[in-house]
């Protein structure tokens, strides 16, 4: 049964920093586009950032270029999103995706866009001024 389960969000001042991770079980296949993904109360659900497991690579939506880094543990099981420089405007419950892809369809869908078939349960991160 496959698995993602996100940790580490909370509650922080502007300015600060949080790591999100999100572990991953159960796939029986390695090559995976992994994504987080952020939604705000009463806002859209955005891509944040993205990797291929297989290769590097990333891709970072504009508003976070520069404050977050997403990366992946040696055993690719675990996806992590650094966030420096946290914004007020960066308040919302964070979620990791993941899907079945090379890394053309990476490509294609430049990290985070289209369907991802997993979806963790979110992490709430709540950034105050």
């Amino acid at each position: 049964q496959v698995q993602l389960v996100e940790s580490g969000g909370g509650s922080v001042q502007a300015g600060g920093s949080l790591r999100l991770s999100c572990v991953a079980s159960g796939f029986t296949y390695s090559n995976r586009c992994m994504a987080w993904f952020r939604q705000a109360p009463g806002k859209e659900r955005e891509g944040v950032a993205a990797l291929y497991t297989l290769r590097e690579g990333t891709y970072y939506a504009d508003s976070v270029k520069g404050r977050f880094t997403i990366s992946q543990g040696n055993a690719r099981n675990t996806v992590y999103l650094q966030m420096n420089s946290l914004k007020p405007e960066d308040t919302a419950l964070y979620y990791c995706a993941a899907d079945r892809c090379d890394i053309a369809g990476f490509s294609r869908r430049k990290g985070f866009g289209g369907d991802f078939g997993y979806w963790g349960q979110g992490t709430q991160v709540t950034v105050s001024s």
